[in-house]
């Protein structure tokens, strides 16, 4: 631990890749890890049935890529954060076919979702959704288990709110996606 007067010496991106495996999941935010709460199984099946119906859609038509499982996208660099988003698609043209997918994206996915947890609190959500839409995310998806609705967040619009009976387009991803609400929860 720093002492006061001190610097706490920044990493980059670079350097969190080079970094051990570690039983404890984390983020970089500006610069500085941040532990994060292992998510319990109800948030991996959601991640998961989201990224499927994504994935089903996406591989039929040759759209681009989805990834799930807090897969890294930059939201701000120097000093760097790299946020686990629960599920993202990126289009070919964002991300090239042949991109690595060893190295993080340094180019930000057309389309987020993210899973709330129990535990998570809506302001820090907020300012995470904020990064993704700063950094050129098109679209941010908020899954909410409690309340089975989906919040919806776009770049310089109000925030809206899909409730079960309604449905999910996503006219970044392709102008036929239209998914009942229901679909996302068990």
């Amino acid at each position: 631990m720093a002492s006061v007067g001190q610097s706490e010496k920044l990493i980059t991106v670079e350097e969190y890749a080079q970094l051990p495996p570690s039983d404890t999941p984390t983020e970089l935010v500006k610069g500085r890890l941040v532990k994060l709460t292992r998510p319990k199984p109800h948030h991996g099946k959601l991640m998961a049935r989201a990224a499927r119906i994504l994935d089903e859609f996406v591989e039929a038509r040759d759209l681009g890529t989805v990834l799930a499982g807090d897969s890294g996208v930059f939201t701000e660099r120097d000093p760097d954060t790299l946020r686990g988003a629960d599920v993202s698609f990126a289009s070919f043209e964002r991300l090239p076919r042949d991109a690595n997918l060893d190295e993080y994206p340094n180019v930000a996915p057309e389309i987020v979702f993210e899973i709330r947890s129990p535990t998570d609190r809506w302001s820090k959500l907020l300012e995470k959704v904020a990064e993704y839409l700063n950094a050129d995310v098109l679209r941010v998806c908020v899954l909410d288990p409690p309340t089975r609705t989906i919040h919806v967040y776009l770049p310089d619009q109000p925030e809206f709110q899909l409730t079960e009976d309604e449905e999910l387009t996503l006219p970044e991803l392709h102008e036929d996606f239209r998914e009942a609400v229901s679909r996302f929860f068990p």
